[in-house]
C-alpha cells in the first residue's frame, strides 16, 4: 500500500488480500504450542481438511470509490472465482471453455448483489480425494471425519477433536456396473 500511495496509483487500483486454504500443520502446532494461538480459530480444522479451518481463508479487497470502505458480505466466494471477476472489471469475454468454475463476483464486491447467491454451490476436495458441497450455510461431506490430515499421527493427536455423532455412519460409496462403465453413486 505505500507503493501504491507513493506512486499516486492506490485510489485507482484493487488491491486484494487473502490466503490459501487454513493454516499449514506446521505451522498451527507450533503457533498453539508456542503461543497458544490458533490462526483457523473460531473454526475446527487445518489445511486439508474438509472442516471450516481448513477452507474459510480471509477476502478482503479494498478499491476506493467502487468498494463501500467497511462493507461485508454473506456471500460465498472461491479464488477460482477472481479470473471471471477480473474478466468483468475490464470488460473481457472469457472463451467457453476458459474458467469454467470462475463465477463473477463484483457485484458483491461492489456491495450490489442484492442477497441473492452468485454461487449456486462450491466444490472442495482434499488430498486424500474426500468430498464437500457447500450450498449457502450447508455443507455436505460425502465422508466422516476431516478427510485430509490423519489425526492419529502423533504430532496431531493433540488437536484431536472427537466427532459430535462419532457413531453415525457417513455416506457410502457403491460401484455398480452399468452399460459396460463402472458408475459410483452415493447412498
Amino acid at each position: 500500500m505505500d507503493t501504491l500511495d507513493r506512486l499516486d496509483l492506490a485510489d485507482d487500483t484493487l488491491v486484494i488480500f487473502s490466503s490459501d486454504n487454513g493454516p499449514e500443520v506446521p505451522s498451527v502446532i507450533a503457533m498453539r504450542g508456542d503461543f497458544d494461538h490458533d490462526g483457523a480459530r473460531p473454526w475446527r480444522g487445518m489445511k486439508r481438511d474438509q472442516w471450516e479451518g481448513g477452507h474459510r481463508v480471509p477476502f478482503i479487497a479494498r478499491w476506493p470509490g467502487k468498494i463501500p470502505a467497511g462493507a461485508i458480505s454473506d456471500q460465498t466466494i472461491c479464488q477460482t472465482d477472481l479470473m471471471a471477476t477480473c474478466a468483468a472489471i475490464t470488460g473481457y469475454t472469457l472463451p467457453e471453455n476458459a474458467a469454467e468454475d470462475s463465477f463473477d463476483v463484483l457485484s458483491a464486491l461492489l456491495d450490489r448483489d442484492g442477497g441473492d447467491p452468485i454461487r449456486p454451490y462450491t466444490l472442495h476436495q482434499t488430498n486424500r480425494l474426500g468430498l464437500a458441497i457447500r450450498k449457502g450455510p450447508w455443507k455436505y461431506l460425502d465422508h466422516q471425519g476431516s478427510a485430509g490430515n490423519r489425526y492419529e499421527q502423533e504430532r496431531l493427536q493433540p488437536f484431536r477433536l472427537e466427532d459430535a455423532a462419532h457413531d453415525a455412519p457417513g455416506p457410502t460409496l457403491q460401484s455398480r456396473y452399468r452399460s459396460g462403465r463402472t458408475e459410483q453413486s452415493l447412498l
